[in-house]
């Protein structure tokens, strides 16, 4: 197995002009499968509140929540670089509480780094975690824990002065100290501007193919998420029709008495066989 990526590395594949690849994984044996793939970043998202959990949005994630699902993912990394996503409520209500709930991510989750919205009004929480020695990755475009006040889960940036706002806020991340930042729902041009002005990796998430990174949702790539397929993923299974084939067929060997089957069962030796009977009897 290769050496745990870094921030060093992460760089260098920037400055090759490496594509980083990226994606989200909630589990330890999901995790050990992407990992072996050669993923670059695994991304615990608080998407698992919607992937997992069934909720319609991801506020519902808390921390003791996000904690659970990181420490079993950075588990399963032992190459990858583990991203924990920082929750709703848990960085924005000041400094010391981010600091506290990022080193929580780092001290309990075993991750190498923490995500979280905003641009320059988060700044200042960036740059505190930062100075705690925490490594910090921004998120731009589409925010989905601020949806309801950016008008929904739509492209951002489509207006000359919503693009200027993008750029301007990672400009501030990168000033702040993120090593990175992910721009979610951009159209693709103003991602490669941003990109050419940033000297740090930039992340696509349906933002084009300008970035230094693409980065999917696990469950929208293997298709196991039934509600929605954003327009920007690829699927490459279809992982859920694959598994309901297979329910199908359980439900339908245990009505008709096929499983389980003489290959399915164990035996028990003859004369422990016959003091059971024995006892049974006399029951």
């Amino acid at each position: 197995m290769p050496d745990k990526l870094t921030i060093p590395d992460l760089m260098e594949k920037m400055a090759n002009g490496e594509p980083i690849s990226m994606i989200t994984c909630y589990d330890y044996p999901t995790a050990r499968i992407i990992d072996r793939a050669g993923v670059d970043l695994v991304l615990v998202g608080d998407s698992v509140a919607m992937t997992v959990l069934g909720h319609k949005t991801t506020l519902p994630a808390t921390m003791d929540m996000m904690i659970i699902f990181a420490e079993a993912v950075a588990r399963g990394c032992e190459r990858a670089f583990v991203i924990g996503d920082m929750p709703y409520m848990s960085y924005q209500v000041s400094v010391s509480e981010a600091i506290r709930n990022a080193g929580r991510y780092m001290a309990e989750a075993a991750v190498d780094c923490v995500k979280l919205e905003g641009g320059r009004a988060m700044c200042d929480a960036v740059r505190g975690i930062v100075h705690a020695g925490i490594p910090v990755m921004g998120h731009l475009g589409l925010t989905p824990q601020s949806a309801s006040a950016i008008g929904g889960y739509k492209v951002q940036g489509r207006s000359g002065q919503a693009a200027i706002n993008i750029l301007e806020d990672a400009l501030a991340l990168q000033d702040a100290g993120a090593y990175s930042v992910l721009l979610e729902l951009v159209p693709a041009r103003i991602t490669e501007v941003i990109t050419e002005k940033l000297e740090i990796p930039t992340i696509s998430i349906g933002a084009g193919a300008g970035a230094s990174g693409f980065c999917q949702i696990f469950h929208d790539a293997v298709g196991m998420f039934e509600a929605f397929t954003p327009r920007h993923a690829k699927q490459y299974a279809s992982i859920g029709a694959q598994i309901r084939e297979a329910m199908d067929q359980f439900v339908a060997d245990i009505k008709d008495r096929t499983y389980p089957g003489p290959e399915h069962s164990f035996k028990v030796a003859s004369d422990a066989l016959n003091e059971f009977l024995e006892y049974a009897e006399k029951r």
